[in-house]
């Protein structure tokens, strides 16, 4: 995979990794750990087992040095100033909604996006859709394959709080070419889209 890129609103994107942890830290610390001292953990396999900010902070950091998280970091300069979590489903087995989401399941993607996080100073300024930009692009240079998320819908619901959209607007995905499959909540859909190898 490519280590980094630039993206079309004088962004840049890297991967996460040990080189780039301090990054990716001083961007969570920052914003008091993230949603309550999540860390970005919810997704993976071991979840919030950790039991507190420390650890989950610990068992991420675990991961980005060991190799075994696919996340893209969005600079602005050399400030980190967002995120987006990718993976394939054994690396992000944990998703909501996931009894109802197995019930119309057919197949499995090749690859999940988990959450996504802008910095409380750089929303409104196309961070995220940067973020999940650089994912596909990751995705495409891996080799492709039908891609999977888990939006909120926005349409048609009083206005949300930010941590209510841990996994996304729809609109942002819709934007981006991913189509709805089904709807696992009243406000949760799955929605697909294909990238072919590149």
């Amino acid at each position: 995979m490519p280590r980094s890129s630039t993206t079309s609103q004088a962004f840049t994107t890297r991967l996460l990794t040990g080189e780039t942890w301090p990054d990716f830290a001083a961007l969570v610390e920052a914003n008091n750990g993230v949603w309550g001292g999540c860390w970005c953990m919810g997704f993976h396999p071991e979840g919030f087992s950790a039991g507190s900010a420390a650890g989950n902070r610990a068992a991420k950091e675990e991961h980005a040095r060991a190799g075994t998280v696919h996340q893209v970091l969005v600079y602005d300069g050399d400030t980190c100033v967002g995120w987006c979590q990718f993976g394939s489903p054994a690396e992000l087995p944990n998703i909501k909604n996931r009894k109802v989401y197995e019930k119309g399941l057919v197949a499995e993607p090749a690859w999940r996006i988990g959450c996504i996080f802008t910095g409380s100073k750089h929303r409104g300024q196309g961070v995220a859709r940067a973020a999940l930009a650089g994912v596909l692009e990751q995705i495409r240079a891996a080799g492709g394959g039908v891609v999977e998320a888990y939006p909120e819908q926005v349409e048609l619901r009083p206005p949300q709080r930010g941590a209510y959209f841990h996994t996304g607007p729809e609109t942002l995905f819709e934007e981006l070419g991913f189509e709805r499959d089904r709807q696992i909540a009243k406000w949760r859909w799955v929605m697909r889209l294909e990238v072919r190898p590149g």
